[in-house]
């Protein structure tokens, strides 16, 4: 009877230690943004942003993360420094009805691998770098990209260098940028 007893309560302690480590299954339907939904990288409101935007979701994380910009999401996806494993990744369709550039909408998401990508066009991004502009259908980003040049491509066809090389942005001018970030470290010849 003490051991009927003693593997009753060994069973009971390997049925809740099972539970504890059960894994429920994460969420990955896209997430309309609100007015304190954030990027990642800027920390900013997404909504005072024109542009297309992109969420991530990670492995572990129930909120995604979210993109001021869809070249960004792009980038963060084929970086090293990932937080952990990516399981799905949205980005707006601005070829659906009433998507535009300063309101590109909620509730247009559409899954990263089936759109198609504008790349290298005349329009920027939310934080002003050039965008990677997505569409539901070819034939939306052709025409976009026949308004605002560019290529039309699909996500594999994007290249790294393409999202992760550095941007040289106008409206700066290096020699006041050098000038202050001298004064910031005097003597050190930076």
């Amino acid at each position: 009877m003490k051991n009927l007893l003693r593997s009753a309560v060994l069973l009971s302690i390997f049925a809740m230690l099972g539970a504890c480590t059960q894994e429920t299954a994460q969420d990955l339907r896209p997430q309309d943004m609100t007015v304190e939904t954030l990027g990642h990288y800027c920390q900013m409101n997404l909504l005072e942003h024109p542009g297309p935007k992109a969420q991530v979701f990670i492995e572990g994380f129930a909120a995604p993360l979210f993109f001021s910009q869809v070249r960004d999401a792009i980038a963060y996806v084929r970086a090293p420094e990932k937080l952990a494993p990516v399981l799905a990744i949205y980005v707006n369709d601005m070829g659906r009805k009433g998507a535009t550039w300063d309101q590109p909408g909620n509730g247009n998401w559409l899954e990263a691998h089936a759109a198609y990508y504008v790349v290298e066009s005349a329009r920027a991004g939310g934080m002003g770098a050039p965008e990677t502009v997505p569409f539901g259908s070819r034939a939306a980003a052709d025409a976009f990209a026949l308004v605002e040049g560019g290529m039309v491509l699909v996500l594999d066809g994007i290249t790294d260098d393409m999202v992760l090389a550095p941007v040289e942005m106008d409206g700066g001018d290096d020699a006041d940028f050098n000038e202050r970030l001298h004064a910031l470290h005097p003597g050190t010849g930076v």
